[in-house]
């Protein structure tokens, strides 16, 4: 091929680029606005106007970075931003198909997600088992909501076992694809050098603040899934540590919405008593989680140096 052939080649390659992003970026706001337009909520209805323009506002901003960005040579950033736009569709898909059903009025309170959940009958258990699944992956619900509507439901043993269940096979699916396609994306956005170089360094100590925040309810499980699977955590220590921490979390906060109520002044005193003492501990790991991680190192050697000790005895 001449220079000339691969000039022009690679002058429409960029434009179809460009072309293609800004197709995407339509889609994403069309849908959006489709989601919009059936005001399921009141909020919706009372700013439509409002958020039909900013939305139209933020995708014409967000196309034309790309466009300079690109034009500028800027791979990570206008690869970053194409990430985002698709992320973007997926997004506006779900929200149009959710507020298309009238779905969406049904997960914005506890009690109308008991009563979507309840009219099901006989498989109630399963539906709720198959939500809890779909919002650790997709959707954009509170965990703490779904494990609220399981107690009121089933009591807090029942809700405990069956948000475990859906919320584990959530996690490993939302790892599985932060694993196989996350650090792929990463690596076509910042370069696999640049990626692994971050990752050596930050190795062992993401192990230890993950595991925290897992245990903790406040924090988005398909975000924490989605970095753990491009951090340095293995596959059988995720699986080890999402049980155990998931075990936890579930049965906890299901016998804790159980016992302390909402509705009375010491139970939101209570919760936020619990809030602060979570936002603090959360604080002091992160603070000193080398000198932790030292300890539990260390802790681990000195085990298994009086094992191997008690074997040579023997």
């Amino acid at each position: 091929m001449s220079k000339d052939k691969k000039a022009v080649f690679a002058v429409l390659k960029d434009v179809a680029n460009i072309l293609l992003t800004i197709a995407l970026g339509a889609v994403a706001l069309l849908f959006a606005l489709l989601g919009l337009n059936y005001r399921s909520l009141k909020f919706i209805a009372d700013y439509y106007e409002v958020l039909a323009w900013s939305l139209a506002a933020l995708t014409f901003i967000v196309l034309v970075l790309y466009v300079v960005f690109f034009l500028l040579k800027k791979k990570a950033w206008y690869r970053l931003i194409f990430c985002a736009v698709v992320c973007a569709v997926i997004f506006a898909i779900i929200f149009y198909a959710i507020c298309a059903t009238g779905f969406i009025q049904k997960i914005t309170s506890v009690e109308a997600l008991q009563e979507y959940i309840d009219g099901f009958g006989a498989w109630a258990v399963i539906i709720y088992i198959v939500f809890s699944y779909l919002q650790v992956v997709i959707l954009p619900v509170p965990g703490s909501v779904t494990v609220a509507a399981g107690v009121l439901l089933f009591g807090w043993v029942e809700s405990a076992l069956y948000s475990f269940i859906g919320i584990v096979l959530g996690s490993i699916t939302a790892f599985a694809i932060g694993r196989l396609v996350g650090y792929k994306a990463v690596c076509w956005i910042v370069g696999k050098d640049d990626l692994d170089k971050w990752l050596n360094k930050i190795k062992g100590k993401d192990y230890l603040i993950l595991s925290l925040m897992f245990l903790l309810p406040m924090f988005p499980d398909d975000v924490l899934c989605f970095v753990s699977g491009l951090s340095s955590m293995t596959w059988p220590y995720f699986l080890v540590m999402i049980f155990i921490t998931r075990l936890i979390s579930c049965f906890t906060v299901s016998l804790s919405l159980d016992i302390i109520p909402f509705n009375t002044w010491w139970g939101i005193l209570t919760w936020i008593v619990i809030l602060a003492l979570v936002v603090l501990a959360f604080y002091l790991v992160c603070k000193y989680s080398d000198k932790i991680d030292a300890f539990i190192k260390s802790k681990f050697k000195f085990m298994r140096k009086k094992k191997g000790k008690k074997d040579n005895d023997k």
